[in-house]
């Protein structure tokens, strides 16, 4: 199968590089999701089986003050590859996010649940959901969350560099989810993919979060130990921790319809971090 993948620097984009190098990747000189249309051009000129969004504003704070870039790239743009990929009977793959519920409660998230997002950014991804759905084509909007990667901006290699100057932090201990790494990420959009493309009465929205739930001082304590840092975690209430954002504090997203239509287990987060840490090790002289 081969596959246009929107996205070239991201983390999934990154790692989907690596398994697909086949694939077509378009970063933003080539579509800029600020401009809607493009993608959809991209789209309607590529000569694939299948597409892949992996691009998206993902500045959460930043979203809050300029919501209309943030609702173009997350919103429009989506909506305007899906309208491009129905037309052509093309399977579409929308990556989403934990955002776009409220953070309520202690349950799991399942697919079907009422959505509420608290900040621009949630809204922004939702609206995107809604586009894809309403182009009436085949698709997959895949709602993860806590991504990492040996690349990009991201928790674990936050912590990493924190951790080496300092030998205590205080971390948020009342924001749960399920950390999951890019590379399962990518592993996942091909599959579900190659599943629409079979099957495209698998066309749907979907969950996919890595196991098991923890809390970010929780995930944070894991980093420094597999990392080998002494570094001491002082657990701190979200209100601590004042963002221009609000974050959901239950981030966790119930996965069963994944594994069951497409045989996608959530993947264990700590076998993930072992693997970033090795690759950062690898690029690290002595």
């Amino acid at each position: 199968m081969r596959l246009l993948v929107f996205g070239r620097t991201g983390q999934v984009a990154t790692e989907l590089a690596r398994i697909a190098p086949e694939a077509v990747f378009l970063g933003r000189e080539q579509a800029d999701l600020a401009d809607p249309a493009a993608g959809a051009r991209a789209v309607a000129a590529a000569e694939v089986d299948a597409v892949v969004n992996a691009a998206a504003w993902t500045a959460v704070d930043a979203a809050e003050d300029n919501r209309e870039a943030a609702f173009a790239a997350n919103g429009a743009a989506p909506a305007a590859m899906a309208e491009a990929c129905a037309a052509r009977g093309l399977p579409f793959v929308q990556i989403s996010t934990d955002y776009v519920f409220d953070g309520s409660g202690d349950r799991p998230w399942a697919p079907e649940d009422a959505t509420g997002p608290l900040g621009a950014y949630g809204a922004s991804k939702l609206a995107g959901e809604e586009g894809v759905r309403a182009a009436g084509g085949t698709h997959a909007i895949l709602r993860t969350s806590w991504v990492f990667s040996a690349h990009g901006s991201n928790f674990v290699k936050t912590m990493l560099r924190l951790g080496a100057e300092r030998d205590g932090l205080r971390i948020v201990t009342d924001q749960v989810g399920g950390p999951t790494p890019a590379a399962d990420i990518a592993r996942a959009c091909l599959t579900i993919a190659r599943g629409l493309a079979d099957e495209p009465a698998r066309t749907g929205t979907y969950h996919y979060s890595g196991a098991p739930d923890v809390s970010w001082a929780g995930f944070a304590r894991a980093i420094f130990a597999a990392a080998g840092l002494a570094v001491e975690v002082t657990e701190i209430p979200t209100a601590d921790y004042p963002t221009p954002a609000p974050r959901p504090l239950n981030s966790r997203l119930d996965c069963a319809a994944t594994e069951a239509v497409f045989g996608l287990a959530r993947p264990d987060w700590r076998a993930g971090l072992e693997a970033v840490l090795a690759e950062l090790r690898g690029r690290t002289p002595g």
